[in-house]
């Protein structure tokens, strides 16, 4: 496991566009780090859970999401922004 700055760690995939298998949401992968312990809290320096998470970003723009980096896979070519070929 190779970790960078701010405990975050080298993927293959980063900023590239990843499907959330455990929900089916396409996103860009942004990062794979520690949440906060508490991730209601103000922006001061927090303690981090110790489980790294994966963090994307909906394309276009939105709310990110965390998921496990367990239930990240390449997305595949015919996803069209945001929206696989599951969606109907």
């Amino acid at each position: 496991m190779n970790f960078s700055s701010l405990y975050h760690q080298e993927h293959p995939l980063l900023g590239h566009r990843v499907v959330d298998t455990l929900n089916g949401r396409i996103g860009i992968l942004r990062a794979i780090c520690p949440e906060p312990a508490d991730s209601g809290a103000s922006r001061k320096v927090q303690p981090l859970k110790r489980t790294p998470m994966a963090w994307l970003a909906p394309i276009g723009g939105g709310r990110e999401w965390t998921t496990a980096p367990t239930a990240i896979e390449k997305a595949p070519h015919e996803s069209i922004f945001g929206l696989d070929s599951r969606a109907s």
